[in-house]
């Protein structure tokens, strides 16, 4: 697998990251009119466009610097209206939206801090990072499902902390990251 990036921005990948973007402000509205069912597909729609784009652009050697920008600020995008959204309508914990908020504003004041100081650095998502957002993408499948299910409800029940600790443990190992960089030559 080679490591290269295209020079060509637009290509299939790029798109379907562009898709997933453009399907947040869907996902939003349709939560916002109590549509929860549609707004459950769309959601998986856009969960489905972020593994099929990382798997061609891996696979088909097509990443692009644009790519690597793009597909973090689409995730991002998508999970944070969701936290919001379903904190909002009483379906998340308030404190736990604060915490999964507070975490990628965190990074990203981190990357400009990085960014500013002329540190060198190379963003990989951590497999904590991976363990965290695979949480956070299950508590908003599973909050989105949940209502009138009782399984799911306990399920709910048991991903609230699951989801907080690694969101909190994942903040801290960055953290921990940025640390060491700023105190690198």
């Amino acid at each position: 697998m080679s490591t290269r990036q295209s020079s060509a921005a637009i290509n299939l990948p790029n798109a379907l990251t562009l898709i997933r973007l453009l399907l947040t402000p869907l996902f939003v509205i349709l939560l916002l009119r109590d549509q929860i069912t549609p707004a459950l597909v769309v959601f998986c729609l856009a969960g489905i466009s972020d593994g099929l784009d990382g798997f061609i652009a891996r696979y088909f050697d097509q990443r692009t610097l644009i790519g690597a920008y793009l597909d973090p600020v689409a995730d991002k995008a998508l999970l944070m209206s969701a936290f919001v959204c379903l904190a909002m309508m009483g379906m998340l914990p308030d404190w736990l939206t604060v915490m999964v908020l507070s975490r990628d504003i965190l990074i990203v004041i981190g990357i400009a801090i990085l960014t500013v100081t002329g540190k060198k650095y190379h963003i990989h998502p951590s497999l904590v990072s991976k363990c965290t957002t695979v949480a956070q993408i299950a508590m908003v499948i599973v909050s989105l499902m949940a209502p009138g299910i009782p399984i799911l409800q306990a399920v709910t029940a048991v991903l609230v902390p699951v989801t907080a600790a690694l969101t909190a443990i994942s903040g801290l190992h960055y953290v921990y990251i940025g640390m060491n960089l700023l105190q690198s030559d």
